[in-house]
């Protein structure tokens, strides 16, 4: 237990509702997204910059460990306290004072408490959005911290692309405050410094207020369910595409036959929009865009986005089994609705993986033949950003004969699975769930030492204290 005088003198510091020390109060902040939970010390819950200066800053001179939260839908146990009952919670949740649009430089001053959603939501009337698309709804100091990506990657970029600067507190016994970056888009005065807090998992120090690059709202959408004739075929239909698509072409997302049909199964409000109810072993969905209303004489995006799926069955190749154009918010509705749904069917290992892009496809037929004779009650539901080499390998386990979760399985199909990733196809093991302590170990093993000794240089001159997840050094 914390002694009581530095909960007393937490308390002070942040005021009224910005410290929780109840256990009712604190379980939502200890638990995260999926299966990781903890136990902690406190939950101090700061309402600007200055307070969490404060917060950091006492916390750092008397060695109390903090954990930065922001909307804690990671997978990685990134943002949630161990089980020692010894580390506060800094949640950035009461961070939402600042919301500046600057519609000429197309650009966002925000603090980091502002959900994604609400984000894009404050942004539509203007016609513009911040480009990264996900499942869940972060919040932007934890969009940061874990460079996240998203199924528009292959157009517009992961967050570290469209961040132009940022307000960060340093992990020091001073909670020292810097302001990186003005929102300009080009500044080579000096080192990048915004790029050393950008998907490091708040180990140097804490995100409180982004500058984010923002893209016109997307005017004309359309998009297709596309079955390729093998898995062989599936770079020769994302080649294809891009050469005859250029930048509209916004997303190229694949989803295999077993996480459609256990999401089918699990969400009643969606239609099985293949012939027959027969869904395919594994589907692209691909979406084309453009950011200006229709013209007169321009050529419907639903023609164009026909016209060349007509042109790529006629290929020597023949990459195409089917093809169907269809409505763009239920297609992404089933594409959105694969986490939960492979989630309704058992224990999940997920794993966020990323390859050059034409290993992918090999990588999973391995793993899919190695799989089905070493594990062979697993089921693979994957998932992901085939157009940028990403992909989430879920593997759904089956439980014991008691009901419960079979962790011995799981940690053997995720020291398995990552170790043919990173050593017999080149991944990276986290595409851009970020480190947390299920990652921790697998960036001790795949991380130089000297690598590690420049991070853990650069740790001790920003933020020695003990802050964050991550060990990086």
């Amino acid at each position: 237990m914390l002694a009581r005088e530095h909960i007393d003198t937490l308390g002070a510091l942040l005021g009224a509702g910005g410290l929780l020390t109840a256990e009712a109060d604190m379980a939502g902040y200890e638990r995260g997204a999926r299966y990781d939970s903890g136990r902690a010390a406190f939950v101090a819950r700061p309402a600007s910059t200055e307070a969490v200066s404060a917060v950091v800053a006492y916390c750092a001179r008397h060695a109390i460990a903090l954990v930065p939260q922001s909307g804690n839908t990671g997978l990685v146990a990134g943002s949630t306290p161990d089980a020692t009952g010894t580390q506060g919670v800094l949640s950035l949740d009461r961070l939402r004072s600042t919301f500046e649009l600057d519609f000429d430089n197309r650009s966002l001053r925000v603090d980091a408490g502002f959900r994604l959603s609400e984000i894009n939501a404050r942004l539509e009337p203007h016609g513009l959005f911040f480009p990264i698309d996900l499942g869940a709804d972060p919040m932007a100091g934890g969009m940061v911290a874990s460079n996240t990506g998203g199924a528009r990657f292959l157009r517009f970029g992961d967050v570290r692309r469209n961040t132009l600067g940022m307000k960060v507190v340093l992990g020091d016994d001073a909670g020292t405050v810097v302001d990186f970056g003005a929102g300009l888009r080009k500044d080579n005065t000096g080192v990048d410094w915004k790029q050393h807090f950008i998907g490091t998992a708040g180990a140097f120090g804490v995100v409180t207020e982004c500058i984010f690059n923002l893209e016109r709202l997307p005017q004309q959408v359309a998009t297709a369910y596309l079955v390729p004739r093998s898995p062989e075929h599936v770079t020769v239909l994302l080649n294809a595409m891009e050469v005859r698509l250029g930048t509209y072409l916004s997303a190229f997302e694949g989803m295999s036959g077993a996480a459609i049909t256990r999401t089918l199964a699990h969400v009643e409000a969606l239609r099985n929009p293949f012939p027959g109810g027969a869904v395919p072993d594994f589907v692209i969905l691909a979406e084309v865009s453009r950011s200006w209303l229709p013209r007169a004489a321009e050529q419907q995006l639903d023609a164009v986005l026909e016209e060349v799926l007509a042109d790529i069955w006629s290929l020597p190749e023949e990459p195409l089994g089917d093809a169907f154009v269809g409505p763009v918010h239920e297609m992404w509705a089933l594409r959105h609705a694969l986490s939960e749904g492979v989630k309704s069917s058992g224990y999940v290992v997920g794993l966020d993986l990323s390859f050059r892009r034409g290993e992918l496809m090999r990588f999973r037929q391995h793993m899919s033949d190695l799989l089905a004779l070493e594990f062979p009650a697993v089921a693979i539901c994957d998932f992901g950003h085939v157009g940028d080499g990403g992909v989430h390998f879920n593997l759904v386990v089956p439980k014991l004969a008691d009901g419960t979760n079979d962790m011995a399985t799981a940690e053997a199909l995720r020291e398995r699975v990552i170790s043919v990733a990173v050593e017999e196809h080149g991944a990276s093991f986290s595409a851009e769930h970020g480190l947390g302590r299920r990652n921790q170990r697998f960036y001790d093993r795949y991380t130089t030492e000297k690598l590690k000794s420049m991070a853990a240089q650069l740790k001790q001159a920003v933020a020695p204290a003990p802050i964050g997840t991550a060990r990086l050094g």
